[in-house]
């Protein structure tokens, strides 16, 4: 893991759950963070824990879903700190329904935040990791991007799209400018992520499963280990699922 001390970490959806438990990880590791999220009260209070516990943190109140505001934290981390070593496009929804529902306004806003988000923090941070001729871009799926299911349709089609996003990002980047791409595709984890249900099918079953996903520090040490690799090792993806569900 000697491969993370001093590298600039950008994290989005750092506000909680596996964001916040990734940037607690490589601080300890000693990475220097700009964190990421919506909610500048959890953001804040996060930066000041890190630098309490001997860290860097900086944070930017942004929303993924806006490319302009994901080119704002990006600028933060290149003032603050003078380059961008890894981007984490963590940030992610789960409204998840049967399509029957027509829940139009949940789809548009997974696509939005998930897709979208992903894609704007890519846009953010690669010219900057061309330029440097290095750089490690580290997206969060799922293992809803591998089978599709009853009331995750429109959820995993977003997830697979950010398992394409990331391969095709591999393809095309990791020869030519030595920026590293990988795919991180956590199954059932206790985050907030399901506290966003509208579906009241989607919220029972939610209930059924409640306390039988994974910590995020399980999460957390996932994406640690591929950022810790040396730069000539590029770890394409990790799966981790709760031994408690076959999902």
């Amino acid at each position: 893991m000697d491969n993370i001390a001093g590298k600039v970490v950008v994290m989005t959806g750092a506000s909680s759950g596996i964001g916040e438990a990734a940037a607690k990880r490589l601080a300890e590791k000693g990475a220097r963070l700009v964190l990421a999220a919506r909610r500048e009260d959890r953001l804040k209070a996060l930066a000041d824990e890190l630098v309490r516990l001997g860290g860097e943190a900086a944070f930017a109140v942004a929303d993924v879903a806006s490319a302009e505001d994901m080119r704002k934290t990006a600028a933060l981390a290149m003032e603050r700190y003078g380059r961008i070593d890894v981007l984490v496009n963590n940030a992610g929804i789960m409204p998840v329904s049967r399509l029957s529902e027509l829940r139009v306004e949940d789809w548009d806003r997974m696509i939005d935040v998930n897709v979208k988000g992903v894609l704007h923090g890519i846009a953010a941070v690669l010219p900057i990791m061309r330029e440097q001729r290095s750089g490690h871009i580290v997206n969060l799926s799922s293992t809803s991007g591998y089978a599709v299911s009853p009331t995750s349709v429109v959820y995993g089609a977003t997830k697979f799209a950010v398992r394409a996003i990331t391969d095709g990002l591999r393809q095309e980047e990791s020869a030519a400018s030595g920026i590293r791409a990988t795919l991180v595709a956590p199954g059932l984890t206790e985050t907030e992520l399901l506290s966003g249900l509208t579906s009241p099918e989607a919220r029972a079953i939610a209930e059924r499963i409640k306390g039988l996903g994974m910590s995020p520090d399980r999460i957390a040490d996932a994406i640690v280990y591929a950022i810790g690799q040396p730069d000539e090792a590029s770890v394409s993806e990790i799966i981790v699922r709760p031994t408690a569900l076959a999902m």
